[in-house]
């Protein structure tokens, strides 16, 4: 048995993963706020997860994969500034191992889902996860193992600017990708009290709501822009669109699809780069992040180099 926790700003999803991918039990907590709290609710999740699958007849706990918002170091297992969850520094690794008996490895949890995504998709050569959530980042991954880049920051595309005549961002600079394609920012901008902003607002623009369309397409511009930025910088084969924007699921992907073409037809060179092609979705229907954090919890840690 191998434990997988994606510790989020508000919950923990902890699932017990077996051969080929398969959730032999999963368990849901709150997060909590500080380093107590947080550690033993990703303790007592971890061992919900572990009491399900071993009902089921699962084996002993053999390693333990965390993902988590802040600045990992995954040698050490140590997150730092994850303001959400209260922690300045926290040697999370060590805690926990510890607490469960098992070996314990800490990922930053946009890394954690983009190896989730990779592997259930059934992916080869290299992948961008790219990572609509309340603000924007990605995660690389080649032939299998996350690439973090010299410092540990690869991915951090969500601060870089693409609308000279945007809004201010909270990192100070002016239209940064995360302002246009961070669902966090869109929710903010459309407004109202609806439960689901993001849906309140397609489903607007469906219904010909001028502000809800113009706010639409500067989503699906800023997605699009996503893709291109990855797939030029890095040449990834296969971008794939993940976090909470990417429950809009087909109302989302074939539109930034679409927006990609539009591009491609006055550009023979992004033309042949065929960028809606090498588009996908994260899986909607498997807890991604979670699987991503129980494999990271059995990689070993030898960084993967990219092809010349």
């Amino acid at each position: 048995m191998r434990l997988g926790l994606d510790i989020g700003g508000t919950k923990v999803d902890a699932v017990a993963l077996g051969d080929d991918l398969e959730v032999l039990g999963r368990a849901r907590v709150a997060s909590g706020f500080g380093p107590e709290q947080v550690v033993a609710n990703a303790e007592a999740a971890a061992r919900q997860a572990a009491e399900v699958a071993a009902a089921a007849g699962a084996t002993p706990l053999e390693s333990v994969g965390i993902g988590i918002p802040g600045i990992v170091d995954a040698e050490a297992g140590v997150v730092r500034h994850a303001v959400n969850l209260g922690l300045e520094q926290l040697e999370l690794a060590r805690h926990l191992e510890q607490r469960l008996g098992a070996p314990v490895r800490v990922e930053n949890d946009v890394n954690a889902a983009s190896l989730g995504a990779y592997h259930l998709l059934g992916l080869d050569g290299s992948m961008a996860y790219l990572n609509l959530g309340t603000g924007v980042a990605a995660g690389f991954v080649n032939d299998g193992a996350v690439w973090r880049g010299a410092r540990g920051t690869a991915g951090e595309i969500g601060h870089i600017p693409v609308d000279p005549t945007g809004v201010i961002c909270g990192c100070g600079q002016v239209g940064c990708l995360e302002t246009v394609a961070g669902g966090g920012w869109v929710a903010r901008k459309w407004g109202g009290d609806a439960a689901l902003p993001l849906v309140d607002l397609f489903d607007s623009a469906d219904a010909g709501d001028e502000r809800a369309l113009a706010l639409r397409a500067e989503l699906f511009e800023g997605a699009a822009a996503g893709v291109r930025i990855l797939i030029l910088t890095a040449d990834v084969e296969t971008v794939v669109i993940g976090g909470g924007v990417a429950n809009l699921g087909a109302r989302l992907i074939d539109a930034v699809r679409d927006r990609l073409d539009e591009l491609a037809r006055v550009s023979p060179f992004l033309s042949s780069l065929e960028l809606s092609a090498r588009v996908r979705l994260v899986p909607l229907d498997r807890p991604v992040a979670a699987i991503g954090a129980a494999l990271a919890g059995t990689v070993p840690e030898t960084e993967a180099s990219w092809r010349s």
